[in-house]
């Protein structure tokens, strides 16, 4: 039996910047503490606090909310939507989504959403759920994420006699779209402009969570085969791997197709797709450092002597590929993907250009993009 919400440590469910809890029965000595109940009260909790932030009413809000694959994902999502619609917020159910596409709902004109959250607990096993929170000024803090758990406690809402909209929107069409433009014009192409991956066989691994749009709605339009990508189909059992780049059985099995297709390249993300890896023709991996070395390589082919930010655990031989051979600056942080982000954006305040933030786990965020933890960039 669930736990009443008088009966929730409410402080527990915090994760860092995120919130995440046991949301399905079925493993042992885990007991259920993100109930539907428990989420109608976040989304009003999340609202209130972006209400106040912005100093505008609730039922002024526009604010979007999207899930992975998990099994808990749609009734805990259509709980979070009652939450903020009861405050008279308008909502925006945005079904199947990415944890980078729910801060771009914030940015794209055509959505313009105050908020944003995503419902996920990244690669965590099947019984796990969580939310992450977006505004137009990128992820919450844990500050923030402690105070909106504070106002949850408190339950104190100021409910409407009429609930605010609740649209269905497609966000990841409209992400996938802004993608294929924005590569097709850092590529250009001088031939083929539209299709700049045409002619390379390129593999994804979604490992059955929400990534599987990459390989239909991008690779596929910009001219990539995607022939021998495997586990696009959403699943929240995850029956064929960890939704992980970490996870060493994940990886193996990601490379192992490259080889047996032959393929250029391959990709491979976690659930909610902010973390990825990748694979080389030989299938050979490429992540941790060497995710970190191939990117920093591109980054300062373009911005030369930048600085490139990374968590504390990166090798010595990752800083001597960056300073020794690439003539940038690699300096190390502490861990935790928003420290390293936060540090890079401070980084530029004082003048110091900072034009990547990496962390080993696979986070990857660019200054041209927001500073948004996205892997597809």
């Amino acid at each position: 039996m669930p736990p009443s919400t008088t009966s929730i440590n409410w402080a527990a469910l915090q994760n860092g910047s995120d919130i995440r809890g046991v949301a399905l029965e079925g493993v042992a000595g885990q007991a259920v503490n993100l109930t539907p109940e428990v989420v109608t009260i976040l989304g009003k909790a999340f609202a209130t606090w972006l209400s106040s932030e912005l100093n505008i009413p609730a039922a002024e809000l526009a604010i979007a909310v999207g899930r992975d694959s998990r099994l808990s994902g749609p009734t805990l999502m259509q709980a979070v939507i009652e939450g903020m619609a009861s405050l008279g917020c308008r909502v925006m159910d945005v079904a199947m989504a990415s944890t980078p596409a729910m801060f771009m709902a914030t940015v794209l004109p055509e959505f313009a959403c105050h908020g944003a959250i995503m419902m996920t607990a990244s690669h965590l096993p099947f019984n796990r759920n969580g939310l992450k929170f977006f505004t137009r000024q990128g992820g919450l803090g844990k500050k923030d994420i402690s105070r909106i758990l504070e106002l949850a406690e408190q339950g104190n809402f100021a409910t409407v006699a009429t609930p605010g909209a609740v649209e269905r929107r497609d966000l990841i069409g409209a992400y996938a779209a802004g993608l294929v433009q924005q590569i097709r014009q850092s590529v250009n192409h001088p031939e083929n402009f539209d299709q700049p991956l045409h002619g390379l066989n390129i593999i994804v691994d979604a490992g059955n969570g929400a990534g599987g749009f990459y390989a239909s709605q991008v690779l596929e339009p910009l001219g990539a085969d995607t022939t021998g990508s495997q586990f696009l189909d959403p699943d929240g059992t995850f029956p064929n791997h960890v939704p992980n780049p970490e996870d060493t059985a994940a990886m193996a099995s990601i490379c192992q197709a490259v080889v047996a297709h032959k393929a250029d390249f391959g990709i491979i993300f976690d659930t909610d797709v902010d973390r990825g890896a990748a694979v080389d023709h030989q299938g050979r991996e490429l992540n941790r450092n060497r995710l970190i070395a191939l990117i920093a390589a591109i980054v300062l082919q373009e911005h030369p002597g930048t600085t490139i930010v990374t968590d504390s655990i990166t090798s010595d031989g990752l800083t001597q590929f960056i300073e020794g051979d690439l003539g940038g600056v690699h300096h190390r942080f502490k861990r935790g993907y928003k420290n390293v982000i936060n540090e890079a954006m401070r980084l530029n305040e004082v003048g110091q250009p900072a034009w990547l933030a990496i962390e080993t786990s696979g986070h990857g965020a660019m200054k041209e993009n927001y500073f948004l933890d996205d892997e597809l960039t």
